[in-house]
This record gives C-alpha cells, sequence and structure tokens, in this order.
C-alpha cells in the first residue's frame, strides 16, 4: 500500500486538471451511500466526525474527517482528514492519502467548477469569506473557470485576513482587506464562504442583480453562512440532493417556508451532464449551496494515485 503525503498530493491535484476531472465524475455518476455523522466525539462537544464511502469502476475508497471548530484558537486547522483508496474488484488497499488535501482542493474545485455553470463569464471580482486551509484557494480555483483579477478578503481575525491578502497578491491578483463585509458583498461579481460560522454572515438585501454566492462552510443543521433573504426568490442550486437536510443554510429557510425543495433549480450532476443550463441571465442572482460528496473525494484520490504512478 502506498503512503502520499499532503505535498505530493497537492502537486498531483492542480485545479486545471482537478475540474475537469470532477466534471467527468458527475457525469459518469457513482455510488455514494450515506455519510455517517457522528457529533460529539472525542473531548470537544463541538466536534464531529465524518465517514464517507464512495465507489465506480476501477475504485473504491472512504474518507475520514475529524472537524473540530475551536482548533483555531489552538492554532490547528479545524479539520483533518485521511483518505484509503481501494481496488473495486479485489479489496486490496491500494494507498492512504493525505486527506487535507483531497478535502480543501476538491471543495474548492467543485465550487469552481458549479461557478462556470453559475457564475456571469465576464466575473472578475471575487470576495472570500474566511482565510482558513479552503478559503485560501478559492482564488486560483475560481481563476482556473472564470477571469478573476480582484479579491477581497474577509475573516473575523484581521491578521489572518491579511495574512492570505499578501499571498494573493504575490499570486498575481489584486487583493484587499475587506474590513466592510457589506460593501464588500455589494461590490463582488461571484460571493465564495468557506468558513464554520453559525450564525448568518452574508444578507440577501446586500446582493446585487447578476451576483454568484458560493456556500461552502454549513455541513450540519446548525451552522449559518447566508440569511435566509439569500434564498428568497433566488436561483438555488446544490450539489447533491443531501445538502437539503444537512447544511442550516437550506434547513431554515425550508423551514420557515422561504424555500421549497421543488425550487431547487439543479444539483452538480444536472450541470455537469447537461440537462439543466444554469445561468439563464446575466440579472439572475445564483446560490451554490455545498456539503461536500464522496464522488468527489474519490475522483480526486483516483487523479492523485494514477499521477503518483505514472510519475
Amino acid at each position: 500500500m502506498l503512503t502520499i503525503d499532503a505535498d505530493t498530493a497537492q502537486g498531483c491535484l492542480p485545479f486545471d486538471r482537478l475540474v475537469p476531472a470532477l466534471r467527468d465524475a458527475f457525469i459518469a455518476g457513482c455510488e455514494v451511500p450515506p455519510r455517517h455523522h457522528h457529533h460529539g466525539v472525542g473531548n470537544a462537544d463541538d466536534s464531529t466526525l465524518l465517514l464517507m464511502p464512495a465507489w465506480s469502476g476501477a475504485y473504491m475508497g472512504i474518507k475520514l474527517v475529524s472537524v473540530f471548530p475551536g482548533n483555531g484558537q489552538r492554532g490547528l486547522p479545524g479539520l483533518h482528514a485521511s483518505y484509503l483508496l481501494c481496488d473495486a474488484d479485489t479489496g486490496q488497499h491500494l494507498a492512504l492519502i493525505d486527506g487535507d488535501q483531497i478535502t480543501a482542493r476538491r471543495t474548492a474545485a467543485a465550487s469552481a467548477l458549479a461557478a462556470s455553470y453559475l457564475a456571469r463569464a465576464d466575473s472578475r471580482t471575487l470576495l472570500v469569506l474566511g482565510a482558513g486551509r479552503i478559503g485560501s484557494l478559492m482564488a486560483a480555483a475560481y481563476r482556473s473557470v472564470l477571469p478573476i483579477e480582484r479579491v477581497a478578503v474577509w475573516n473575523p481575525t484581521d491578521a489572518n485576513a491579511q495574512r492570505l491578502v499578501d499571498e494573493l497578491n504575490e499570486q498575481g491578483f489584486e487583493a484587499e482587506v475587506a474590513d466592510d463585509l457589506e460593501a464588500a458583498v455589494c461590490a463582488a461579481d461571484c460571493i465564495s464562504s468557506a468558513t464554520l460560522s453559525t450564525t448568518p454572515l452574508i444578507s440577501g438585501a446586500w446582493l446585487r442583480p447578476g451576483t454568484h454566492v458560493d456556500l461552502i462552510g454549513s455541513f450540519s443543521p446548525t451552522m449559518r453562512e447566508a440569511d435566509n433573504d439569500v434564498f428568497t426568490g433566488n436561483s438555488v442550486f446544490v450539489d447533491a440532493p443531501t445538502a437539503l437536510h444537512e447544511s442550516g443554510d437550506l434547513i431554515d429557510p425550508l423551514n420557515a417556508g422561504c424555500l421549497t425543495a421543488d425550487q431547487i433549480r439543479a444539483d452538480l450532476a444536472a450541470l455537469c451532464q447537461g440537462t439543466h443550463p444554469g445561468r439563464d441571465n446575466d440579472a439572475e442572482i445564483t446560490v451554490f449551496k455545498a456539503v461536500g460528496t464522496a464522488l468527489e473525494d474519490l475522483a480526486s484520490a483516483t487523479l492523485i494515485y494514477s499521477t503518483y504512478r505514472n510519475t
């Protein structure tokens, strides 16, 4: 069994290869059983353990994820993961892969994939909420599918926002800290929120026509990144149907009657397979809510494994 570390995994997942690989995976389909959620694990009441299996074609695998939101106070990432890739014919364990890189890069790539269908083609300004591992990747992921030039970064900790801004400027973006979140939302073509917030950060009243909103952070019923007005009367898409009962960003508007299940326009598979066209016009406000799917993990792990073996 191979052991593939974080640096190697990252090198095997450039966005110009990962985004098309995810598109192909959504077109082909995958067996994805319900993920297992275990809350309050270990010694932290707000922690979560996720087990995410999937299989398709020659491969099967499972990702194990531990989410500890309090880690930020310890100077540690809030999420840690490992991925076990197996042969689908024999069950042989092929590789143990750093799952943090898989999780972060496939999450950013899936959002960029959705944006390729849902954002305006001339989108040049991106607002990123959250300066953590995933938030730090969003500009590069979006630039692989859209002509993003300017990036604003909002984060609860100003120093972390400035750190990411400095990194983005070195990458060739025009980046700045978003001190006024409302003004930054009003000015953005695309908004990508990758936080562990339990209270809404984005108000629907701030959105201008043509904006694309990408909500990544909320993966449990208690987590919120957007208020109910973000979903009221706008075009809502999801990465997978499970989002409707896993994320507070959708559960709360559904319970409040601001959104109904049949108002969800399509999932990411339908966009990739061409059964839904995505954005209708340049004035439409599109909202993409992602909770992550094991299909994305398996596609990423397979890309890492095949790239590693061929180098």
